[in-house]
């Protein structure tokens, strides 16, 4: 009934190994089908090498395990609330919005998520996928990380959302202070590629400021010219 979402999220988990964003079983992805409401994740301390369809697990919004003999991933509930959450969030609030999530403990995107700082649109780089800087959370407080530490990293992200006054939609990348970052899709392929994207997005940005510390943001009017030859009904970039 879930071969389809349990392939898809796992191609997703290998590309996160491909693409080096992670180590040993640091990341995870997931594959969100909006229709049934369930979402297959990898499952908890898998190494990727012995990843397969079949050990993805199937888990509801309510956190239920669905389909699976193995323990889900232990960000299974923050996975959980960005699909629920943002669905409110979205432009067009629809659950087919946000289809795919990645987690990652990629280097560079850490270390701005360790230093408790947003990314600014340096260039045109980031200019291409994003026109606002990528956010980073604050600390999660005492009372949370007590609660319920997953789910709470979830709330997290989506009251940072609700604060900035910011689209999921659009703004498909975040950084957890002190933790990492998150990204997501129309797709877990999609998600992947934005966690590849933001990684390349951190370390210029991180170059950037190690050659001039007083580097400025791009001017407003060159990212809105590369945002929208990228996208919206007047983009003529690809085929």
């Amino acid at each position: 009934m879930y071969k389809i979402l349990r392939e898809q999220a796992y191609e997703a988990n290998l590309e996160i190994k491909k693409h080096n964003l992670a180590i040993y079983t640091w990341g995870n992805s997931s594959a969100f089908d909006p229709d049934k409401g369930v979402f297959a994740i990898k499952p908890s301390g898998v190494e990727y090498d012995l990843l397969k369809p079949q050990v993805m697990v199937v888990i509801d919004l309510d956190g239920n395990i669905v389909e699976g003999k193995l323990k889900p991933s232990s960000d299974t509930k923050t996975h959980q609330v960005l699909y629920k959450e943002f669905s409110k969030l979205t432009s067009e609030n629809v659950h087919a919005q946000v289809r795919g999530i990645t987690h990652t403990h990629s280097t560079f995107a850490v270390a701005w998520a360790q230093a408790v700082k947003s990314v600014p649109v340096f260039g045109t780089t980031h200019a291409d996928h994003g026109t606002e800087e990528i956010p980073c959370t604050d600390f999660m407080n005492p009372e949370a990380v007590k609660n319920n530490y997953e789910l709470e990293t979830g709330n997290l992200i989506v009251q940072t959302f609700k604060k900035l006054n910011l689209d999921p939609t659009f703004q498909q990348m975040v950084l957890v202070a002190g933790h990492g970052p998150f990204t997501w899709g129309k797709s877990a392929a999609e998600s992947v590629y934005n966690s590849t994207v933001l990684e390349e997005i951190c370390k210029m940005a991180c170059l950037t400021l190690s050659i001039n510390p007083e580097t400025k943001p791009l001017p407003e009017h060159i990212i809105k010219k590369h945002w929208f030859r990228k996208h919206g009904k007047d983009a003529y970039y690809g085929q």
